[in-house]
């Protein structure tokens, strides 16, 4: 026999008997499991989260070479023409 390996990790965590309840309804009406409904929740909170700190991050190099909004849609033009001059 062979045994596979899991491609999951399976994790226990608490929520509030509505809130748990809103869960199993929601992921009803989607068609889904509970498990990826949840599964789903967390990646778009993750991914929210990673582009939240891409943003600042952009942001405070922005403030660090005194670039204002004013200046994006220039810089972005700059570049593309620098490299792609066929747009020129």
């Amino acid at each position: 026999m062979v045994l596979m390996a899991r491609t999951t990790k399976t994790i226990t965590f608490s929520l509030p008997p509505e809130m748990a309840e809103r869960v199993n309804e929601v992921a009803a009406q989607q068609g889904s499991s509970r498990s990826e409904f949840l599964r789903t929740a967390v990646v778009r909170y993750i991914e929210e989260h990673e582009w939240r700190q891409l943003l600042q991050y952009g942001e405070q190099k922005a403030r660090e070479e005194g670039i204002g909004p004013e200046d994006v849609a220039r810089l972005v033009e700059e570049y593309r023409s620098e490299t792609n001059p066929a747009r020129t």
